[in-house]
């Protein structure tokens, strides 16, 4: 059935539909509990460890036809803590750090059930897309770990593409792939630098930004066309944007009337 003027909605996946930082926490936690009572580290360097592998990934630059994303985060992990406690690198304990890491971030990674619901009722009336920034094998294990799949008519991985979020490249694929022009489509995600910029970079009908603690940036830029502070109030917002279209429609009509007399 549809709505007026909007025919799909492309979502973000990390920190948008599934609590990726939380789940990370958790894994972190997991790992200072394992290096403290099996390797018999302090709690305060396994801590330092742990923080100084969160900050290489924060500024992971990975190039996947030179490395695997696990040679990499292995690496993050080996180097976090000879930097930390100093010595010979020790790759086994690197190794056995991420994949602790890793999986326990994946057990946390959970479609919430009012959010999966959302998606099934909101997937009656528009086509859904789920575009994720990130290395194809990563983004691809979280979509597996929270099993979305079954809600979305297509899943892009920006990895997979020669373009990610904000390249207006990757919406319009997006776009061909739903058979569906950009002023048809909304985006919805927590980057204002890839969903926001990328939505506006691509001529989107319209972007949302999801701002979980509702605290606006001073320079809120790019600038969203609506700000919500969870992904459940997305339907109130698409019945706000339809009320706005058939009020303009019916305008446009009254106009198109009086201009008839």
């Amino acid at each position: 059935m549809g709505l007026h003027g909007v025919k799909a909605v492309f979502f973000d996946l990390d920190n948008t539909l599934v609590d990726t930082a939380a789940a990370g926490r958790r894994a972190i936690e997991e790992v200072i509990s394992a290096l403290q009572s099996k390797h018999h580290y302090g709690e305060g360097e396994a801590r330092a460890i742990c923080d100084k592998v969160q900050a290489k990934l924060l500024k992971e630059c990975h190039d996947p036809a030179k490395m695997c994303i696990t040679d990499l985060r292995i690496s993050h992990w080996e180097e976090a803590i000879q930097e930390t406690i100093g010595g010979e690198a020790n790759r086994d304990l690197a190794a056995e750090c991420y994949y602790l890491w890793k999986t326990t971030r994946l057990q946390h990674l959970t479609l919430a059930e009012d959010t999966r619901g959302m998606l099934t009722e909101l997937r009656k009336r528009v086509r859904l897309l789920l575009l994720t920034n990130g290395d194809r094998q990563t983004q691809r294990e979280k979509i597996e770990a929270c099993a979305c799949q079954p809600y979305f008519d297509a899943i892009v991985v920006g990895g997979e593409q020669k373009e990610e979020k904000p390249a207006p490249s990757i919406f319009h694929y997006c776009c061909d792939l739903l058979g569906v022009q950009p002023a048809e489509c909304v985006m919805v995600g927590d980057s204002l630098d890839t969903d926001i910029q990328g939505g506006l970079n691509a001529g989107l009908k319209a972007t949302v930004w999801l701002n979980k603690a509702m605290t606006t940036p001073v320079d809120t830029s790019p600038v969203p066309h609506y700000i919500i502070s969870s992904v459940l109030d997305l339907p109130a917002v698409l019945q706000k944007m339809e009320h706005n279209i058939n009020a303009k429609l019916g305008t446009d009509h009254m106009a198109s009337s009086n201009e008839a007399h």
